[in-house]
């Protein structure tokens, strides 16, 4: 009996490609496909799998039968058996913040989440958490009336509360019945910032009682932490204190050193809290993620180095932010090439940071992402879904552990609004109405599988791919067509024999707002409202095609394409 070893390519051609007669083993012939062996884990993404589940994909039995081009300009060529890494659930997080409502009482608004599977919720939100006091409903006792701002002015504190319980905010139980509903897990922000403002007479002391007591509020229901959010950003409360107010003899401004001080005294309270009830817990400490620049501050420019310097060991995990475009009326070419040009470099700069201090690498959490382009309503646009696909891709490629997308809701500002759905103050839009970004993050998920597997694209046409395996041995392919022209892209396989069909789901905009549409189209099924998506999209058919036709798909202008691909056994 004659082996075939599959070293060679089985191709198909994807709108969809599949494998050819040529490719399939005939009769009395034995094929050696080479299994898959799981990569050692990376540094960077560490304890974050440990959670790590199989995942399987139900065929399903209702779908749209579509068509399969005979003629293709791209390939894309899969290896089933070169895992690049598991996938953590922790990468498809979000983050929920204080203003936008309890979000627990709206049963449409925590169903869409659900759907979603964010996994990992992070609270109480940006730069709150540095004002934020978990367990009081009013000012607590050792905070002053008034924050100095980086300019050296006084402002009102303005404080908040995890107690308030009035309808336009969310409680601090609120949140944790949004963690139930919603079957996801926390990662929370303790405030750092009152160790700087706090006029007691040790006020580190005080920040670290008020975090250590929140971990033992928590029992538990938390395993991964965080002190402080941006604290080296000239905008985050503690940047600058009245040091007239302060009774242990801090500088004015804030620096790497200083927090790494802060970190320390901290983070013991909060373990001890912890093992105090029998758990254990993760916590992370706060990096910036670029090299210095001219523009930037003296805390900026040497944040990393001091605090490096003097943290030794002890944060379990770092964290970052990346809004990954300038504040700038950005078009969609310049947005849509941030997420392969800038999350590589950013993971490689981190580990240098690390490697020149003698530092262990250890795993990396991303979790405020977004972009920063304004002026034509690009960050509620698919262009911004588009960008989301790429950037989940990318942050999988370099084996970022945890990302947490900003936010769930925002601000409507003319559109300048990084909420993944409305709230309720946008024209014409009822609250809670999902965004482009929403319908994109969710059939990325839907069709990503446990492993992500080699892809290899040819040098033919603007567009990127992400290909990931299921446990029970199907394929994923993700597909973000960056260019303006629609593409039809071959697929080619090793170590893997296509089954039967082939099913996918596409997402386009529409005319609306130039490129940068308010709206999207999966498969075809739209929404008659200004702005948003089809509401019927967890039933939506997906298109299918046998892949004796070929593997092979059609990628139209600015488009993501999620496709799956059947095993032959």
């Amino acid at each position: 009996m004659k082996k075939i070893v599959l070293h060679a390519l089985f191709t198909s051609s994807l709108f969809f490609l599949s494998c050819d007669k040529s490719g399939e083993a005939g009769s009395g012939t034995e094929v050696e496909l080479q299994p898959q062996v799981d990569p050692e884990v990376a540094a960077t993404t560490g304890f974050f799998l440990d959670t790590w589940t199989p995942k399987t994909y139900t065929s399903p039995v209702a779908f749209t039968e579509g068509n399969v081009p005979t003629t293709t300009s791209s390939t894309v060529t899969i290896d089933y058996a070169k895992v690049l890494t598991k996938i953590p659930a922790s990468i498809y997080g979000n983050n929920a913040n204080l203003w936008s409502g309890k979000m627990v009482t709206d049963n449409l608004l925590t169903d869409n989440i659900t759907k979603l599977k964010p996994n990992i919720i992070r609270f109480p939100g940006g730069s709150i958490s540095d004002v934020y006091f978990w367990n009081a409903a009013s000012n607590p006792p050792n905070v002053p009336p008034t924050l100095r701002n980086a300019e050296g002015q006084d402002e009102p504190a303005g404080f908040w509360f995890g107690q308030n319980n009035a309808d336009w905010t969310m409680s601090l139980d609120n949140y944790y019945q949004l963690l139930t509903q919603t079957n996801s897990k926390g990662i929370i922000t303790v405030n750092a910032g009152y160790a700087r403002y706090g006029t007691g007479t040790n006020p580190v002391a005080d920040a670290a009682q008020l975090a250590a007591d929140w971990v033992t509020y928590d029992n538990g229901r938390t395993q991964y932490w965080e002190i402080g959010n941006e604290n080296f950003g000239s905008w985050e409360a503690g940047y600058r204190i009245d040091t007239s107010r302060n009774q242990d003899g801090q500088p004015e401004f804030h620096n790497g050193a200083l927090y790494a001080a802060h970190f320390k005294v901290i983070a013991a309270a909060m373990r001890a809290a912890a093992a105090a009830s029998g758990h254990s817990i993760k916590i992370g400490a706060v990096l910036f993620d670029a090299p210095a620049e001219s523009w930037m501050n003296d805390t900026n420019k040497f944040w990393n180095d001091q605090l490096l310097g003097a943290l030794g060991e002890e944060a379990d995990y770092y964290v970052v932010h990346n809004y990954f475009t300038a504040s700038e009326n950005l078009n969609a070419t310049q947005i849509l090439d941030t997420p392969t040009a800038k999350v590589g470099t950013m993971v490689a700069f981190l580990k240098g940071q690390l490697t020149n201090h003698t530092h262990q690498i250890k795993p990396f959490a991303l979790d405020e992402w977004n972009i920063f382009a304004r002026g034509s309503k690009q960050q509620v646009s698919h262009v911004n879904g588009l960008h989301a696909v790429l950037l989940l891709g990318e942050a999988l490629k370099n084996n970022i552990g945890l990302a947490a997308r900003w936010d769930f809701f925002n601000g409507w500002d003319n559109g300048n609004d990084h909420g993944i759905f409305s709230n309720g103050d946008e024209p014409n839009i009822p609250k809670g109405t999902a965004r482009p970004a929403f319908y994109h993050m969710y059939f990325f998920q839907k069709n990503m599988g446990d492993r992500l597997i080699e892809a290899v694209k040819d040098a033919n046409g603007n567009y990127e791919v992400y290909a990931s395996s299921f446990s029970d041995g199907k394929i994923g392919v993700t597909f973000v067509n960056k260019g303006t022209t629609a593409l039809p892209v071959k697929l080619a396989f090793k170590n893997f024999i296509p089954g039967n069909r082939m099913y996918w789901y596409t997402i386009t905009g529409d005319t609306d707002n130039g490129e940068f549409s308010r709206k999207v189209q999966v498969n075809g099924n739209g929404t008659t409202l200004e702005a948003g998506g089809p509401a019927n999209y967890t039933s939506i058919r997906p298109f299918s095609a046998k892949t004796t036709d070929g593997t092979a798909v059609v990628l139209p202008a600015r488009s993501s394409v999620f496709v799956i691909i059947e095993t032959k056994n």
